[in-house]
């Protein structure tokens, strides 16, 4: 939004002498942002000029350019040399006789640019052809390629007034500064040159002179006919709740808007048109309240305010036939030809012409989500919708079409009707109880009772307090709660935080303190995040790098899982709203996102991967409940947040990771090793070991790995963590991964609540191990787990470690037998061990294997 400081000064009584910048920041000071200053910072010569002649060239890059001769009256080359300014311009949109904007050679533009004699396109041109956009004036297509036309400009009559070498600066209004503005959704009232002044004497303590204070003609029932009619209200809000319609007859078709209104508008960022639609924007830049002007003598009915019906069109003023919708509130003539889009835009079946002569003014107040979903629907952003959808003050839409109306009766010279219709069917606004100490309260510093009622008065509330006589709110007689109605030009204001906001601002944000938070003391990470770096941090140590996927899968991925049918991980939640169709399920497995992260960098060449995941699942154990959805006004009760966590189903953490390719790298050094089942095995009981957790390792048959090549992990008192190992050849194949892919995934919060406990640290023994080896024979179905926890059990605890050496299948042994070698490791925390102990120790061990696993020494 643009305010010329000259037009902010003549609505703000008493208020200090200022300079754009100095009036930018103090409304900046109350909240607005400051988005740039337009003007005041042209000097040296800038005049009018018109075109004598020119000679129009095309160029080798195929543009013309134009070498003209201007008069510019007793200014440049006239005094130097007595001949008309030549200039050289790269612009087409003028003829000869043309009256323009020259800058001379001396001159400075806005942004500092100097303006000196230069030689282009082979030739010196001396000075510039201006456009709006490098004057900082104007908007749309004109303003970034046209040249100001000035009989374009300011109306042909205007024009016949000026004379080469006039004075543009004047004449434009460019050294008075303009203001520009951010204007926030919730402040639509700035939107208007009364609200901006009103925002000024606040932050000046000047006194506001309110333009809207105008006696409108009342209404009666001669007035043009006017029927709402809303049959299908959005949100339970009529679309239209107040319609006045004026008529003008007998307006000049030739009439031009006054210079002064000219200028007001050009320095608002518009270009002057005729005077119905210079009078219509002015009224809206003015006070806020949007207006339209129809040809009357295009109208056959009354006007019918109602909702779009299926199948209907209406070409609009920018020349495009838009299909409505049924959500779309139109103005209609007699309920049946389609006259405008309310609050958007209108029609070009009853736009004011050159010929029109009787004008009917609307104004009207319309709903601004109905505007809102209109103006998006159709892509069609307005003036008029942004204030509409902003919130448009429903009391000045009689003063609007009556200011509107009087200066189409002055400039036009029309006669206005004596009819006013003004259908008002606007609701009471309620009042608002607030507690005066909810500010101090809220921000920290002491706003006074006193302090805070005159703030909530000077932005326009009418503020009652309620102490000694209660209200009829049911507030206590001796309640010092006030009562707030708030203007009719801020529907922002609904509730207590909303006062609040306006008593900070309008005291000063710059007020509050800025006040570091102290950190406490407290206890630092949790157990569980602890171990959620532990866990991370050990992978990213072995060569792991972490990912992070979507945690939505399709149906098909359970499949390419190969997942049985009766799997519990194929019971999931399906999203009522997902970003995809294809993944409509929240998955129950890292695993089934991972192997497409997997998939898509071995796709791209990355053939020797290692990633992994950290992450939720989502595996509901049963029927899933449905949640209450309470409302916004309150907190929700213990009863509905019981409600609502017990329809959320469990998701436990899981971590998960895996491998292809090369687990050692070929080069110099040696072949290189494939990754295999053991890597992730390996890497799996390391990062439990991390954690001080033992984890008992036996062959498993599940889903998607190998049923040979699987390792089901799980802690001493056999509560399951998770599998890897290497993936089922068909899983391979589905997902497209390498052969021999490896994966594996743990359940981090089984992990968590094994490693709670507090482990005790024992004593290091100084005494030297004692090392022994054993090779045992067992049948092919025994697996090494299985035979090394029976050698754990029988050597006691004088055992250290014992490792798996060797694996031996061959003649010597028979067939459907293997044999394991083992290394044992003996240490006594208080004597060195003997050569008899050791070897009584292994025996012991070797007896253990034999009673369980039927192990046979070789």
């Amino acid at each position: 939004m643009r305010a010329p400081v000259s037009w902010l000064r003549e609505y703000v009584e008493g208020a200090p002498v200022a300079t754009g910048r100095e009036v930018a920041a103090r409304l900046v000071r109350l909240g607005l942002e400051e988005e740039d200053l337009h003007g005041g910072d042209i000097s040296g010569p800038l005049v009018v000029g018109r075109v004598l002649e020119f000679v129009e060239e095309l160029q080798k890059n195929g543009k013309p350019i134009r070498r003209c001769q201007v008069d510019v009256g007793q200014h440049g080359q006239r005094i130097s040399e007595g001949t008309p300014q030549g200039i050289v311009c790269g612009a087409t949109n003028f003829a000869v006789d043309d009256l323009v904007v020259v800058v001379l050679p001396g001159a400075v533009l806005p942004g500092g640019v100097h303006i000196s004699a230069r030689k282009t396109y082979g030739q010196v041109s001396n000075g510039m052809i201006c456009s709006a956009a490098e004057l900082g004036i104007g908007s749309g297509p004109d303003a970034t390629d046209g040249i100001i036309v000035l009989q374009s400009l300011l109306g042909d009559e205007a024009a016949a007034t000026l004379t080469p070498g006039d004075d543009a600066i004047e004449l434009l209004g460019l050294a008075d500064e303009v203001v520009e503005v951010t204007v926030t959704p919730d402040r639509g009232y700035c939107l208007s040159m009364r609200g901006m002044a009103r925002e000024y004497s606040h932050a000046t303590g000047g006194t506001f002179r309110d333009p809207a204070n105008i006696q409108p003609e009342p209404a009666n029932d001669s007035g043009y006919a006017v029927q709402l009619t809303d049959e299908a209200p959005l949100n339970d809000r009529t679309g239209c709740d107040r319609y006045v319609a004026r008529v003008v007859r007998g307006v000049d078709a030739s009439a031009v808007s006054p210079p002064w209104m000219q200028k007001r508008l050009t320095q608002m960022g518009m270009r002057p048109i005729s005077l119905a639609v210079d009078v219509t924007n002015y009224v809206m830049l003015l006070l806020g309240q949007p207006l339209h002007a129809f040809d009357v003598s295009t109208l056959r009915g009354p006007i019918v305010v109602r909702r779009a019906q299926a199948g209907e069109t209406l070409k609009t003023l920018d020349d495009v036939v838009r299909t409505l919708y049924p959500q779309d509130l139109l103005i209609t003539d007699g309920g049946t030809g389609v006259l405008a889009i309310a609050g958007v835009m209108g029609g070009a079946t009853s736009e004011v012409a050159a010929s029109t002569t009787d004008v009917l003014v609307e104004a009207a107040h319309f709903d601004p989500t109905s505007v809102a979903r209109s103006s998006r629907r159709h892509r069609l952003i307005t003036e008029a919708s942004k204030r509409f959808e902003r919130g448009v003050d429903p009391d000045i839409t009689a003063v609007a079409a009556q200011l509107a109306v009087d200066l189409l009766v002055e400039f036009g010279g029309g006669v206005a009707d004596e009819g006013v219709t003004d259908a008002d069917h606007r609701p009471d606004r309620a009042r608002i109880d607030l507690d005066p100490s909810l500010p101090a309260r809220l921000v920290g510093l002491p706003y006074s009772r006193a302090e805070v009622i005159a703030t909530l008065r000077e932005i326009g509330c009418d503020v009652l307090e309620l102490s000694g006589s209660g209200s009829e709110h049911g507030t206590p007689a001796d309640s010092s709660v006030l009562s707030v109605l708030p203007p009719s030009w801020r529907p922002d204001l609904t509730n207590g935080p909303d006062f609040v906001e306006e008593v900070v601002r309008l005291r000063g944000y710059d007020q509050i303190p800025s006040v570091l938070p102290q950190a406490g003391s407290g206890r630092g990470l949790t157990h569980g995040q602890r171990v959620r770096r532990v866990v991370a941090n050990f992978l990213a140590a072995q060569g792991f790098v972490e990912v992070l996927t979507y945690p939505f899968v399709s149906p098909q991925s359970h499949d390419d899982l190969g997942l049985p049918a009766d799997d519990q991980r194929r019971h999931t939640v399906r999203i009522a709203n997902p970003l995809s169709d294809e993944a409509p399920l929240m998955r129950t497995s890292v695993l089934s996102t991972l192997v497409e992260a997997l998939r898509r960098n071995v796709s791209r060449g990355q053939r020797d991967t290692a990633i992994f995941e950290l992450g939720l699942v989502t595996r509901p154990s049963g029927v899933l409940l449905a949640a209450p959805v309470p409302g916004t006004h309150a907190r929700p009760d213990d009863a509905t947040l019981t409600q609502i966590l017990a329809a959320v189903p469990p998701q436990p953490r899981m971590i998960a990771f895996a491998l292809t390719g090369a687990s050692d790298r070929a080069g110099w050094w040696g072949p290189g090793r494939p990754a295999d089942w053991a890597d992730v095995v390996g890497a799996a009981r390391a990062m439990a070991s991390a954690l001080a957790i033992e984890l008992v390792v036996t062959a498993d048959d599940y889903a998607p790995w190998h049923p040979g090549r699987c390792a089901r992990l799980t802690l001493a008192d056999g509560t399951v963590v998770g599998h890897a190992g290497e993936l089922h050849p068909k899983v391979v194949a589905a997902v497209g991964l390498p052969p021999r892919t490896c994966v594996g995934e743990l359940n981090v919060d089984v992990l968590t609540a094994a490693c709670e406990a507090r482990v005790q640290a024992r004593e290091l023994s100084t005494y030297p191990v004692a090392r022994s080896d054993v090779a045992l024979v067992v049948d092919e179905q025994i697996h090494a787990s299985a035979l090394e926890s029976a050698l754990r059990h029988g050597a006691g605890e004088l055992l250290e470690s014992v490792s798996l050496m060797d694996i031996y299948r061959g003649d010597q042994i028979g067939s459907g037998r293997k044999s394991l070698a083992y290394h044992l490791v003996f240490r006594a925390p208080d004597r060195t061990l003997t050569t008899k102990e050791v070897n009584g120790l292994r025996d012991q061990a070797v007896a253990s294997a034999a009673t369980a696993v039927g192990a046979v020494q070789r």
